[in-house]
């Protein structure tokens, strides 16, 4: 196994991200609800660079009793990063597309006197 050093734990603030080359692989460090996520910054759909899509809220479309949409609402729990190819959407905390059929690839982090590694 190899380990990266990536940056300081506190570098990386809550609801941002950073995305670093570790040997021939790219990883993506997320930091949601104060805690860390690393992710292979290769969508399952099409292997687009998913770790450099856009963060935001999961989007909740509610449906009323004539089963229309009216409006869009998001839930501010559960954030997502969508794909900049083709817009597939995942969790940041699970890895896991909301249809639940895909999922991103987890990479391990370690955290040793305040610094993050990336463990390949």
């Amino acid at each position: 196994m190899a380990e990266y050093l990536v940056c300081s734990e506190h570098e990386i603030v809550d609801g941002g991200r950073k995305v670093v080359a570790c040997g021939d692989k790219e990883i993506g460090i997320f930091r949601v609800k104060g805690a860390l996520h690393a992710w292979h910054n290769m969508c399952p759909h099409r292997q687009g660079p998913i770790c450099q899509g856009r963060i935001y809220p999961e989007v909740v479309e509610p449906v009323d009793e004539n089963c229309e949409v009216r409006t869009l609402q998001y839930n501010e729990g559960n954030m997502h990063v969508a794909c900049p190819w083709h817009g597939w959407e995942f969790n940041l905390e699970t890895g896991r597309n909301p249809v639940g059929r895909y999922r991103l690839h987890r990479a391990e982090l370690a955290i040793r006197e305040g610094q993050v590694y990336v463990v390949l």
